[in-house]
């Protein structure tokens, strides 16, 4: 098949790698607005430069994938979809919860697949873990503890444009809770604090984050985020049953050291950043997406699924920024 990528930046120039890698894909036509950028990555994997998005869907695309800034992901989105192309789209569907509402209003009955990009659906530890909650053999959960921990903050341009922690970061914490779990959040309240980067307060942002986030049968989610984790880039679940619990993430490289006595592990070298930690699951994402593009099996991960993620998060920045529990029903007015 023929893929089109949208955006050849750091995360659309890996996923032209992977692309270029699966033997489904034959060819790949590639445009950013840095031509610098799609004529290098058509040289390393051998793929069609186009001048425009435009071009990239008149060239006999069977599916795009939109890696651009977060900003032009609706246009891009609906340009897929008003050609009748399956898109797969990076998180998230837009900057704002108003503008991914109105691209769900645009697309609900068009028919055109749509997959939005949460890789860690499609890591082993977390498709286990899942395995393991819905076949009861942790049995009733009590508390779920989710981590994500960058080694380094991304630069001032990337902050001022993220949206806030809640929205870039900890949101693939709360996509996976939901996921692994199969419940809703109910109720959040989130704090965070500045220790770090001036730039990220100067933003309006945190630098580090936590969530309490209650879901709908009673279980308690607790979600940590920072952006400074400087032994190295630190994501892991852990699910407390009332039978059994478990870790997803807890292998050699986690970036934590011990300290008790004689205690070795973890001994590998840690997980440097996202694309170290999560390369396979990256190309099981995309590896899907050929299916969705082929039409052999849904979309793994709906604009409806990704819009529940992004109000956890706007639930999560309201309660950042007036001290208090919010609902998810006061955030979607429902």
């Amino acid at each position: 098949m023929r893929i089109g990528i949208l955006g050849l930046g750091r995360i659309g120039a890996f996923h032209a790698e992977t692309l270029s890698g699966l033997d489904a894909v034959e060819s790949l036509v590639v445009s950013d607005p840095f031509t610098d950028a799609a004529k290098a990555a058509a040289e390393r994997f051998g793929a069609e430069v186009a001048d425009s998005p435009e071009t990239v869907l008149a060239a006999g695309v069977d599916g795009i994938v939109v890696a651009a800034a977060t900003d032009a992901h609706p246009a891009l989105l609906l340009a897929g979809v008003s050609a009748g192309v399956p898109v797969f789209c990076e998180k998230p569907v837009a900057r704002t919860m108003a503008e991914g509402v109105e691209v769900l209003r645009a697309v609900r009955e068009s028919g055109v697949p749509i997959q939005i990009g949460y890789n860690r659906r499609f890591d082993a530890g977390f498709a286990a873990a899942r395995a393991a909650v819905r076949s009861g053999e942790l049995g009733k959960l009590h508390t779920v503890r989710s981590t994500t921990l960058d080694p380094a903050p991304p630069p001032a341009a990337y902050i001022a444009a993220s949206g806030g922690i809640f929205r870039d970061c900890s949101v693939h914490d709360f996509d996976v809770i939901r996921w692994v779990t199969g419940r809703e959040v109910a109720e959040v309240y989130a704090v965070g604090g500045n220790r770090g980067a001036d730039y990220i307060a100067a933003a309006g942002d945190c630098d580090t984050a936590g969530a309490l986030l209650t879901l709908d049968d009673g279980t308690i989610a607790v979600v940590s985020n920072s952006r400074h984790n400087a032994r190295g880039y630190d994501v892991r679940m852990e699910l407390h049953g009332f039978a059994d619990s478990l870790a997803v993430g807890l292998d050699d490289k986690v970036p934590l050291r011990s300290a008790e006595p004689g205690v070795a592990f973890p001994s590998g070298t840690p997980h440097g950043f996202f694309m170290d930690r999560f390369t396979e699951a990256y190309r099981a994402e995309l590896a899907a997406f050929t299916e969705v593009v082929s039409g052999i099996r849904p979309s793994p991960c709906t604009i409806e699924e990704a819009l529940e993620a992004g109000w956890i998060a706007e639930a999560c920045t309201l309660s950042l920024h007036e001290h208090r529990p919010v609902t998810l029903a006061e955030v979607k007015g429902a």
